[in-house]
């Protein structure tokens, strides 16, 4: 029987869905949607973004393409795919992600199996409102390396390591940069100055922060 648990602005919550519902679902829904889905062991959660969260996630998007091109790395930008796991009943759509690391060995593949292809190297969740389904323990599961949680004004990056994310001040992807502290300054700036400038601003510090580095060394 399937039960409705909560429903909150822009978010509902159904108990006891069996995964092949949570398929059938994935499939009648399609990817022309704004919706963001996950799934944890029998519990579904099925999100609609509100303006002020596709606002900072397009922000962050922006800034994580601007620490490639600055740091010479390339990557591979995938949305909110769904990351799936049916042997461990897990399922979640990140807000963004990316392939980093491994982009080249998913640079020309259209479809993502991950019970064979790595996860992303880098998902993005903004909060607005409290989840009721845990998605961080459901990136542990899937083996996501690093995670970033936006909950304005504050951003915590998680590492995983030896089985557990770990919270830190520094991003290991991208140069060990201290964006937690940085990030939500610029993307409070781009309120007053606008994202253009905003972004310009963000590039300009990233070269003064990889300037200083090889200055020290």
């Amino acid at each position: 029987m399937v039960t409705t648990a909560k429903t909150t602005q822009g978010r509902v919550v159904l108990k006891n869905i069996s995964w092949q519902t949570f398929e059938t679902i994935l499939a009648e829904m399609g990817e022309d949607r704004n919706t963001r889905l996950a799934y944890d062991r029998g519990t579904l959660e099925i999100m609609t973004p509100l303006m002020p969260h596709e606002h900072n996630n397009r922000l962050l998007e922006h800034l994580v393409f601007a620490l490639a091109e600055e740091l010479n790395l390339n990557l591979r930008s995938a949305g909110s795919l769904t990351c799936k796991r049916p042997d461990f009943q897990r399922g979640v759509e990140p807000d963004s992600c990316f392939y980093i690391q491994n982009e080249p060995l998913i640079r020309q593949k259209r479809d993502i199996d991950l019970t064979i292809d790595p996860p992303p190297d880098l998902a993005v969740e903004v909060d607005y409102t409290s989840a009721s389904v845990d998605r961080l323990s459901i990136y542990l599961a899937l083996g996501v390396p690093e995670v970033w949680r936006y909950d304005e004004p504050v951003i915590q990056i998680y590492q995983l390591r030896e089985g557990v994310y770990v919270p830190c001040a520094v991003s290991p992807t991208f140069a060990n940069l201290p964006l937690t502290t940085e990030i939500p300054g610029f993307l409070e700036e781009s309120l007053r100055i606008g994202e253009i400038p905003m972004i310009r601003s963000f590039r300009a510090w990233v070269r003064q922060q990889i300037e200083h580095r090889d200055d020290n060394h």
